[in-house]
């Protein structure tokens, strides 16, 4: 057997013992016994049986005789009925070859004759549609290509139709063009001809048309020479504004100085009182500094002006 009825055979095997499981776990089972009692197995066919944990096994022998040697059976042979009789039939009395055998070729030698006949007149028949398919396939070639042909001359007297229209459509479109650009440049030159100066004037005036020297000088120098200028003026007043602080902060200290009283011992000893001269040192020593702090200033303010 095959692989493939092995398959199917263990297939069916198996879906027998799935069938007689299933069956067996939907089969009612025997309820349980009552406390006390227990079930025992009963026998309940038609026809009991003994029961056994041994089977009963028994001896027996036979002996055949040899087989005899058996005549053949004889013939058949019917009883013999009626009565013999005899007769003679010379050669030739009841059948003549040559004039029995003479029908038989006629036939034979007709039906030959006739089948060769037949087969010579399908030959020919065959031969001439042989030529004639041959003469229908030549001619319907030649009227294929001739149909190709006028297709084809058709075809470019058509496509040569089609490109002269197109031409003429082409030329008549372009010559309309042309009629109207120039009968749009006309227009425009007889409607310019007195727009285009004051155009340009009004673009003149608007600043469009500039000097590029004039324009570089207004759009870069003037800029950076402004900027130069603001950060010299600034360098300047800010000197200025640190000479003014200087200036305060001198002032202020001399009157400081000026402001309180001279000790006692100074107040005690007339002797003393040249002393003024002495203090009028010093004062015109703070004027020193405060003019050295001045001229300071000064020189450091000459390089930012310088600069």
């Amino acid at each position: 057997p095959s692989t493939l009825q092995v398959k199917r055979q263990r297939r069916a095997q198996k879906q027998v013992q799935a069938r007689k499981l299933t069956q067996e776990q939907i089969r009612s089972g025997t309820p349980e016994p009552v406390e006390g009692r227990q079930h025992v197995y009963v026998q309940t066919e038609l026809y009991l049986e003994e029961i056994s944990d041994r089977v009963i096994e028994v001896d027996g022998e036979c002996q055949t005789d040899e087989f005899l040697d058996r005549p053949p059976t004889p013939l058949f042979i019917p009883a013999k009925t009626g009565k013999d009789m005899a007769t003679q039939i010379e050669e030739g009395e009841l059948f003549d070859f040559d004039i029995e055998v003479k029908p038989i070729l006629e036939v034979l030698v007709g039906k030959t004759v006739e089948q060769a006949l037949l087969e010579v007149m399908e030959e020919e028949e065959l031969a001439q549609l042989w030529s004639h398919q041959r003469a229908f396939a030549e001619l319907r070639n030649a009227e294929f290509a001739e149909l190709q042909r006028l297709e084809e001359q058709d075809r470019r007297i058509r496509e040569e139709k089609e490109r002269r229209r197109l031409e003429h459509l082409e030329k008549l479109r372009k010559q309309k063009e042309t009629a109207e650009k120039i009968a749009a440049r006309a227009f425009a030159q007889r409607y310019l001809a007195d727009l285009i100066p004051s155009v340009f004037n009004n673009l003149h005036d608007s600043g469009f048309f500039y000097d590029p020297v004039e324009r570089d000088i207004e759009t870069e120098f003037l800029p950076w020479l402004m900027s130069e200028v603001e950060e010299t003026l600034q360098k300047n007043v800010l000197g200025r504004m640190m000479l003014d602080s200087l200036i305060r902060m001198v002032v202020e200290k001399r009157l400081d100085e000026f402001s309180h009283p001279p000790p006692s011992d100074q107040t005690e000893t007339p002797a003393e009182e040249p002393r003024a001269a002495d203090a009028a040192p010093q004062v015109s020593d703070g004027a020193d500094a405060a003019d050295q702090a001045v001229a300071e200033e000064e020189e450091t303010d000459q390089p930012v002006a310088e600069e």
